[in-house]
């Protein structure tokens, strides 16, 4: 069975070759009865038996007249399809557990009716095409790992006009889209300050009200509010307390830091991206055997930050 699928995989490929815009021509497109069409057929054959049996003219006439119009309906149900150009549009990424969607574009010089796509039977999404005029439809895919997905095969067919035959085709239009990992709300552990200056050792400091830095002498014009009035007690002078504050501060999203499985950790980096990212606040993001990504904030940085994680340890695609 693996033998088989894979040499109809290869068939198709030759047959219909991978591609960001396809035009369905006279190779593409296939075309057999429906049930319906084999109702149809079997009530001709009786009618045509019926006619042979009492010789009657008027059901001669009657069976090879719905017989040449369900010929004629062949050629209308594939030319219908025959000539319909395919577009796959750029996607959205999106997040394990959501719905992929993709976006596609269809087009034609003429008419054409009752168009139905989707990646398996029975399709559900049925669109008309209007004469040099782009119809947009949207099919969507569910995600259960992140990494890129890409789109299978999809089938496009139709009907039209009595649903006695179906014409249809299945194209590869090279659409993937990227699934980022499921967000996860777990807290971080204490997570560093880094900054220019801490990767030289140092950090880049400022007078403030965070953290204690040790006394200075007493200076005119110095609050007395942090006078170290022990000191003075004790005879030791007039001291005045030091506060400082950490310059340009940014979060360290750090994979090592976490504690749980590959997934679980990403999927917690992911959410803490999304966080920092709606709070405007700057934020590096290290992952083994990667370079750090920033410290940065906005759109751009979001997603090459969202981007590695959705591809860390997967193979280059």
């Amino acid at each position: 069975m693996n033998r088989f699928r894979e040499w109809l995989r290869q068939w198709w490929n030759r047959r219909v070759p991978p591609a960001p815009r396809v035009q369905l021509n006279q190779r593409q497109v296939f075309i057999v009865p429906t049930g319906t069409g084999f109702a149809f057929a079997g009530a001709l054959l009786l009618m045509l038996l019926v006619a042979i049996n009492y010789q009657n003219s008027l059901a001669y006439a009657l069976a090879f007249l719905l017989g040449s119009l369900g010929l004629l309906t062949a050629l209308h149900t594939w030319r219908n399809l025959a000539g319909l150009e395919l577009q796959g549009l750029q996607t959205a990424p999106c997040f394990v557990g959501e719905d992929a969607v993709f976006n596609l574009a269809l087009t034609a010089k003429g008419a054409r009716y009752g168009i139905d796509l989707g990646w398996r039977a029975p399709l559900h999404t049925r669109t008309d095409v209007m004469r040099d005029q782009q119809a947009r439809v949207v099919l969507s895919l569910p995600t259960t790992q992140r990494g890129w997905l890409t789109a299978p095969r999809l089938r496009v067919e139709t009907r039209f006009p009595l649903g006695i035959w179906v014409a249809w085709s299945q194209v590869d239009l090279a659409m993937r889209t990227l699934v980022y990992p499921q967000p996860l709300d777990a807290g971080l552990p204490l997570a560093a300050a880094r900054n220019e200056d801490d990767a030289q050792g140092g950090q880049a400091l400022a007078r403030g009200t965070d953290d204690y830095q040790g006394l200075e002498a007493w200076q005119r014009g110095d609050s007395l509010r942090r006078v170290d009035w022990k000191a003075w007690s004790r005879g030791q002078g007039l001291w005045v307390k030091q506060f400082s504050d950490v310059l340009g501060s940014e979060t360290l999203l750090d994979y090592s830091q976490l504690q749980g499985d590959t997934e679980q950790r990403l999927s917690v980096l992911c959410f803490h991206v999304l966080r920092l990212e709606d709070a405007l606040q700057p934020y590096s993001l290290q992952l083994p055997g990667q370079a750090l990504l920033g410290p940065d904030s906005g759109a751009a940085h979001r997603d090459c930050c969202l981007s590695a994680l959705a591809l860390y340890g997967l193979e280059a695609a």
